[in-house]
């Protein structure tokens, strides 16, 4: 059976759960609706004239009567619209003023509307008089304007009710804290809350196991919480068992020394305000144990600074200053060296070649010989001074860096094109001769792209190339457009190429023969005007008899045939063949 991951084995979780305060019921927006363009009205007036205004609300009628037995209203206020409005504390002393321009707003709508206006410290002083259905009701109002705390506390209220679903016996306190308690939150601010949880009870498993059960779930409803009260701010709980905590405010834990202090209650079973009392009359204080303890956080606090430091400073600039530099050896066309080759590199490729100056070589080498000194513990610590020295080296280094990357780049752009334009036209001369550019274009279109031989594309490339070597030329070439050109020109060089081959294959075959005597086959290669015989491993070639020749011999003949687009075969070698041969017949 699968395990119930919402159980926790000794605590008793089966009972009648309240019902989750859920923001604009029904009979809610049954009155907003109806006087909702009234009030509009005074929202804008209010938040136009008033713009340090935090929050307007329109309180659940549910709540109402609770509200007027508080600020003891009139009874007959129960079936008005009651609206709070929340305003900084340093603006308290102009409530009377904010209240006079309401009525008169009220009074020129002729709606029924009751008016609530209150400081965040009124409101956290409900809290901890332990009046927690008024603040639930502020909580849960129907927001018409806010500036972050309505959302913020419907969200609390809303996760609070639904951990108190769950564990409504076992929760102690929830108390939320942070930045919204501080005042100085905004509206995506994160909300701080605190949950503890009575485990003095729970005896069939261990604490820390019950912890991370106990967190599991009420994380598990902070997403829900979310959804439910519509607002985006993050949820930030926070869970103690109560043993863990009555410990670590014996020991006067600074950490909740501050929620103590600065924590307000949204629900309490009597021990949070006891707490703050306490905290207040100074009656919490730390042990000589926990004031050990936490003095004992100084010890070695400076060499553990200057060892983070030595490691930040050092770790961060070599890694900064060597890294770049295996990258330009790299893009130079060099392999990446190990730190130990890198100096001895950087100075062959580029101090040797004239690339880069010797300054540069020597804080490389400085930075690795220091960071060896760094790894050996012969550097115990760094001053200021000498970080700030290291920092402007290195800052200037990095710049340099960057502008012999733009050397090498331009020089392997100019390689580039260099060899594409080179490749390029000699490959046109193979096919139509030692021509200058113009006139290889210009008969290359007329004899081959004319003709179909070739496409208009190649023919755009090649007028891409010849001016993409130009504009390089001037400086006006980018480094994009050499890279799109490049990868342009392999489909015409690879066209070119194919063509090339083809040309002298079918050259090479029109001078090939093969003499057929009593006894064997003779290949014969006719090319220049001159004829070459095969036997075995040997080549010959025939003149006024058969001689000896030679591979080279042959080749340069084969060479020479390229540019002619006719065999030329001497009869006269037929005779010469039949003296060598005796009689043979000719096979093409």
């Amino acid at each position: 059976m699968a395990q119930n991951t919402d159980s926790i084995p000794g605590m008793d979780l089966n009972y009648s759960k309240p019902k989750i305060p859920t923001p604009n019921p029904e009979e809610e927006r049954k009155k907003f609706d109806k006087t909702k363009k009234e009030i509009e009205k005074v929202k804008v007036f209010l938040t136009k004239k008033f713009k340090y205004i935090l929050a307007i609300g329109i309180l659940p009628p549910q709540a109402i009567p609770k509200f007027i037995e508080e600020e003891e209203a009139p009874e007959d206020s129960k079936d008005y619209v009651h609206i709070e409005i929340i305003i900084p504390d340093e603006k308290s002393k102009e409530i009377p003023k904010i209240k006079q321009e309401v009525l008169k707003e009220i009074q020129k709508s002729k709606e029924k509307v009751w008016v609530h206006i209150m400081t965040p410290s009124e409101i956290w002083e409900i809290c901890m008089d332990q009046k927690f259905e008024l603040s639930g009701a502020i909580a849960m109002s129907y927001p018409l304007y806010d500036k972050g705390i309505l959302g913020a506390l419907r969200v609390a209220e809303v996760h609070k009710s639904l951990v108190l679903q769950k564990f409504e016996k076992y929760v102690v306190s929830y108390v939320i804290g942070g930045s919204l308690i501080r005042g100085d939150a905004v509206k995506s601010s994160d909300v701080d809350v605190f949950v503890i949880i009575n485990d003095t009870d729970v005896k069939r498993m261990p604490r820390r196991e019950l912890l991370e059960r106990l967190r599991g779930i009420i994380y598990q409803y902070v997403a829900e919480a979310t959804q439910i009260a519509g607002v985006k701010n993050r949820l930030e709980p926070q869970i103690y068992l109560l043993t863990d905590f009555w410990d670590a405010v014996k020991d006067a834990h600074p950490v909740m020394f501050t929620f103590i202090r600065d924590g307000v209650p949204l629900y309490d079973r009597g021990t949070f305000m006891p707490w703050k009392s306490l905290l207040r009359m100074g009656k919490l204080k730390p042990s000589p144990e926990a004031i050990d303890m936490f003095m004992s956080m100084g010890d070695g606090v400076i060499s553990r600074s200057k060892k983070t430091l030595l490691s930040d400073v050092f770790t961060n600039i070599f890694w900064g200053v060597t890294t770049p530099a295996q990258a330009i050896l790299m893009l130079g066309g060099f392999p990446p060296p190990t730190s130990k080759e890198l100096v001895n590199s950087f100075r062959k490729a580029f101090l040797d070649t004239k690339m880069i100056e010797k300054k540069y070589v020597d804080f490389l080498e400085k930075i690795v010989k220091t960071w060896k000194d760094y790894e050996h513990e012969r550097i115990k610590e760094v001053s200021g001074k000498e970080i700030d020295q290291l920092l402007a080296e290195t800052e200037d280094y990095l710049k340099r860096l960057k502008e012999l990357r733009k050397e090498i780049e331009e020089k392997a752009q100019q390689k580039t094109i260099d060899q594409i334009y080179g490749d390029i036209t000699e490959l046109l001369k193979n096919i139509l001769g030692n021509k200058s550019v113009e006139k290889l274009i210009q008969e290359f279109e007329k004899e081959y792209v004319k003709k179909s031989k070739f496409t208009n594309q190649h023919l755009r490339i090649l007028k891409d190339v010849v001016k993409s070597k130009k504009e390089f030329k001037k400086g006006k070439s980018e480094s994009h457009k050499i890279d799109r050109v490049r990868k342009d020109a392999d489909i015409l060089i690879k066209d070119l190429t194919e063509f090339v081959q083809r040309k002298e294959l079918i050259a090479l075959n029109k001078g090939k023969m093969v003499l057929k005597t009593k006894d064997k086959k003779i290949e014969i290669i006719n090319a220049d005007g001159k004829t070459f015989i095969f036997e075995g491993n040997l080549i010959k070639k025939v003149e006024e008899k058969v001689e000896e020749s030679s591979l080279e011999e042959l080749e340069k003949a084969l060479l020479k045939q390229k540019e002619k687009d006719e065999v030329e075969i001497d009869p006269k070698i037929f005779e010469v063949l039949k003296k060598e041969y005796g009689k043979f017949d000719v096979l093409f």
